[in-house]
């Protein structure tokens, strides 16, 4: 297969998922090694999960049949380029390429804007979200080692 199946597959998921209700026009395909992992659509409205992106959803599927949240050596193909959330996902996955087709720009002139995100992490405009640290709490420090201790990590 070549990158436009794979990126056939996704627009497949996609429109697949509109037609049932789940959610907006953004499918993904997860390869390894020439091999399809998943292939799923954007299931926001169906799940009422902010979440549900297709990248996001293709992520979790893969883990599950890969059995592992390591997905190095594999590669999404997106009908869309990746909000950050999703890119956020797929870094945190060890994706190792991503290949999209439209762009954040096009999803914003069709109601699906991101800029919000965008330029809340370039530091652009810190006006939409609020986050603020609370000083330290010895029980929240504690779940460090507590983590550490059921997992034996020295």
């Amino acid at each position: 297969m070549e990158s436009k199946d794979y990126i056939e597959l996704a627009c497949d998921a996609a429109i697949l998922g509109m037609m049932n209700y789940g959610g907006g026009p953004f499918g993904a395909t997860i390869v390894k090694e020439g091999r399809v992992i998943a292939s799923v659509a954007n299931t926001m409205v169906r799940d009422t999960d902010p979440s549900a992106h297709a990248e996001i959803m293709a992520i979790r599927k893969a883990s599950k049949i890969l059995g592992t949240m390591d997905l190095t050596g594999c590669e999404i193909y997106a009908t869309c380029e990746p909000c950050p959330m999703c890119v956020g996902a797929m870094m945190l996955a060890n994706i190792d390429k991503v290949y999209y087709v439209s762009t954040h720009e096009d999803a914003a002139m069709h109601g699906f804007p991101d800029n919000h995100l965008r330029n809340y992490l370039n530091g652009t405009d810190q006006s939409c979200f609020q986050m603020e640290k609370i000083t330290a709490r010895q029980d929240c420090d504690e779940l460090w080692n507590i983590y550490n201790v059921l997992n034996n990590i020295d």
